[in-house]
């Protein structure tokens, strides 16, 4: 019989704690002016604690690839604040992929405010057709 689950596993919480501290870390520990707006949005945790994939958005989108560099070449002091912040027997490599999921959801926002608007024009003008139609009927 399988045993019951009881909240997060270890790795999950691992992994918020990781966010958490990096996200700390970005915000007053680098000193490189190429990172900009960076918000640490997930972390996953391999099963050994080897490696972390940390997911990060920037503010603007044209600072992406700069930033995406800047990580990338502080991915080694981090992850030394990291090791001394957070007590593990092996602190993770860090492999940073921005996540498109924050500007793929604007995107669908704003196509689902389009079509919106669009009905309502159109479905506004058809009213006030009906009731041009209804007025000439009397």
């Amino acid at each position: 019989m399988a045993k019951a689950r009881k909240g997060f596993s270890r790795a999950d919480r691992i992994a918020e704690q990781i966010q958490r501290e990096l996200a700390e870390l970005v915000r007053t520990g680098l000193k490189d002016p190429r990172v900009g707006w960076i918000t640490i949005t997930a972390v996953q945790v391999t099963r050994d604690y080897s490696h972390a994939k940390v997911f990060y958005t920037v503010m603007d989108e044209k600072t992406r690839e700069v930033s995406q560099e800047a990580l990338e070449h502080s991915a080694g002091f981090l992850r030394s604040e990291l090791g001394r912040s957070i007590k593990m027997f092996t602190t993770p490599q860090l492999h940073f992929v921005y996540d498109e999921s924050v500007s793929r959801g604007m995107h669908m926002t704003s196509l689902i405010n389009q079509v919106a608007k669009e009905d309502a024009e159109k479905f506004g003008a058809g009213d006030a057709e009906a009731a041009d139609d209804e007025g000439g009927a009397e």
